[in-house]
């Protein structure tokens, strides 16, 4: 049968997307579906009108959900769904709300010829776990080398300018489709909104192998 894409439409702000991602990789992972899957990422700003330097993040959240505390408070309950998914979530650590753009452009080149799921986790670790500003260039290009990709290969890319266009026109189709929030992970024919059970998810999966479908 052919390879099942999973189109996988997300932001690396969003914390849902990186927990939501971590129970799609179990369901793959239970469904024994890695050789028979493809995830295909789709880029979606939440917060398109960021500052392209992002801005403070205890100022942001504040302003964002009227008051430190109220954010504070969403966090823990962030942290806690994150632990049961087995990821590890320190947003002491993180001091600015990111610009996420520029990630979205690295994705999406490096995608066009390789595998990028793991860059994609490391990027969300980087973010989530350790507090790096995820929004600097400079940041992007260590990921990326840490993830096995060429320095040179990054840096001249990101001097391009290159990707821009493209990673709004995803992001444009994605709404046209109906995507309003993300994680949005559509496995053949049907859409999973959220980061929902990984028996959700792999049941999911194993109807579309069943039906043989592919996502375009």
């Amino acid at each position: 049968m052919n390879e099942l894409n999973i189109e996988v439409t997300y932001d690396f702000i969003c914390p849902w997307c990186w927990i939501g991602g971590e129970k799609l990789k179990q369901a793959i992972s239970e469904a024994n579906a890695g050789g028979q899957t493809k995830l295909v990422f789709v880029p979606y700003e939440l917060n398109p009108d960021m500052p392209v330097e992002g801005r403070d993040r205890k100022e942001y959240r504040s302003a964002k959900f009227g008051s430190w505390a109220r954010s504070q408070i969403m966090d823990a309950q962030v942290t806690a769904a994150g632990r049961q998914a087995g990821l590890e979530f320190n947003y002491a650590l993180a001091k600015r709300t990111p610009n996420t753009l520029a990630a979205h452009r690295l994705v999406w080149v490096l995608q066009q010829r390789h595998d990028v799921a793991a860059l994609v986790e490391a990027i969300f670790h980087a973010y989530f776990s350790a507090g790096r500003d995820i929004g600097d260039i400079a940041v992007l290009t260590e990921i990326a080398v840490e993830a096995g990709f060429d320095k040179d290969e990054i840096e001249t890319f990101f001097a391009s300018g290159g990707g821009v266009g493209e990673v709004r026109a995803l992001e444009a189709r994605a709404i046209a489709q109906g995507v309003s929030s993300v994680p949005s992970v559509k496995i053949g024919d049907e859409v999973v909104s959220g980061a929902q059970s990984v028996a959700l998810f792999r049941a999911t999966l194993e109807n579309a192998l069943k039906a043989g479908t592919t996502a375009p």
